[in-house]
């Protein structure tokens, strides 16, 4: 069973990120007409989608930033809270956005901070390397407790799915985190660009309900 929340807090700020973000050359005529790749995408800074769902990850394994191959299931049961999302390192607009948000609520955690399990999963083993993953890492600033993962194709895809994530092209990707009090307990699923305030009060009310 699913419990669906609308949170319309992220809007307007993460709205005019992108809209900062976006190239010089799209104010040129032919450029501003052309198609844009991530137009998909604009829909979901209107607001986030809270879910309560049970999951059931596989049981593959995938390759740390380190080069250490892990059990996915280990690495979400080792007792800790988890914070969870899906990326790759040439995206353009929705994993930096998202990583950013990672990077800040590292700090915002506070004391937490080290009783976190953060975890970025790639959506793109193919060129995401572990010597890729940990440079995008370190341009987040991810402490030990943010780690990044990539591995095959064939756990990547297994992986998604079971988050049901998998949207086939990259491209196709959306904007989501998942938050966990602990091991055995439902996901908390958001849909769309939460802020850090959301992801820091989310996690509380989580942990707090252990």
């Amino acid at each position: 069973m699913k419990t669906i929340i609308k949170s319309l807090g992220a809007a307007v700020a993460l709205t005019a990120a992108a809209v900062v973000a976006q190239p010089a050359f799209a104010a040129s005529g032919t450029a501003a007409n052309a198609p844009d790749p991530h137009a998909h995408h604009h829909h979901m800074m209107s607001d986030i989608m809270r879910s309560t769902v049970d999951y059931t990850p596989p049981a593959v394994s995938l390759v740390r930033a380190d080069g250490k191959a892990v059990s996915l299931i280990n690495e979400l049961n080792d007792g800790r809270p988890v914070i969870l999302t899906f990326i790759y390192t040439t995206c353009t607009s929705i994993c930096p956005m998202i990583s950013q948000t990672l990077s800040q609520l590292q700090s915002d955690l506070g004391s937490d901070r080290d009783k976190v399990h953060m975890m970025s999963i790639s959506i793109d083993p193919e060129q995401d390397t572990p010597a890729r993953l940990t440079a995008y890492a370190r341009k987040y600033g991810a402490g030990p407790e943010w780690q990044h993962y990539t591995g095959t194709v064939a756990a990547s895809i297994e992986t998604q799915r079971a988050f049901d994530v998998y949207r086939g092209d990259k491209m196709n990707h959306n904007p989501v985190m998942f938050l966990r009090a602990a091991p055995g307990r439902p996901w908390l699923r958001i849909d769309g660009f939460a802020t850090v305030a959301e992801l820091l009060g989310a996690y509380h009310e989580l942990v707090a309900s252990k």
